[in-house]
């Protein structure tokens, strides 16, 4: 399977919605095994989703790039909820970001998704995101592919096994073809590397050129 091989994805729109048992484990597992699913959202204007592959785990209270970092509080509480829930959050005051919720009820965590590869309703994304002349663009970055796909406070704290906001079984991605980097774009333990993506995905974020990188399979 190539880093652009999303075939099966593309017919695969019946697959099986990913159960809460998926999420009730170590957020470094689910980071690593959302790469391949599809996410898809809802809404009064259509079907949009995508093959996602690029995440972030963040870890819980230690984890001082976290949000729980700072407490339980009312923005933090559905990192605390069940397992399989969203959380939503904007940032910069201009981007949503969208998280799946890990780990059991109480300790919070999640995998903030990245990018993802559009599958289903591109024209419906190019609306959405308006004057974007690349297609890689549409959904490189976490705050474009909310706006691609719709996501926004409304699904703050939903379930992910029932619409408007699901995620779906895909292609599974083998480990020769992800790479590990840290996270991006934070200044707390910003040398975890716990950041996950497709190698040479056209729809991954931008790496920065100075940052370490390794193959699941390298071990050193």
């Amino acid at each position: 399977m190539t880093a652009r091989a999303a075939p099966k994805a593309r017919r695969s729109r019946k697959a099986a919605v990913l159960p809460r048992e998926f999420y009730a484990r170590d957020t470094e597992i689910v980071a690593r095994e959302l790469l391949g699913c599809v996410l898809e959202c809802h809404s009064d204007k259509g079907t949009a989703s995508g093959r996602i592959v690029e995440t972030e785990a963040y870890l819980g209270e230690h984890d001082l790039a976290c949000h729980a970092a700072a407490g339980r509080t009312r923005r933090t509480e559905p990192l605390y909820g069940p397992p399989g829930s969203a959380y939503v959050y904007f940032i910069y005051g201009v981007h949503w970001c969208f998280n799946a919720v890990t780990r059991d009820e109480g300790l919070p965590s999640a995998v903030l998704i990245r990018a993802i590869e559009p599958v289903i309703g591109v024209d419906l994304m190019r609306r959405r995101r308006g004057a974007v002349r690349k297609h890689a663009d549409l959904t490189n970055g976490p705050g474009k592919l909310c706006a691609a796909l719709g996501i926004d406070v409304r699904h703050n704290a939903l379930p992910l096994n029932r619409p408007p906001i699901v995620i779906r079984e895909g292609d599974r991605v083998v480990d020769a073809m992800i790479v590990v980097t840290p996270r991006i774009g934070i200044r707390e333990s910003a040398d975890w590397p716990l950041r996950w993506l497709i190698a040479d995905n056209p729809y991954v974020s931008r790496t920065p050129p100075d940052f370490p990188r390794r193959r699941l399979l390298d071990r050193r």
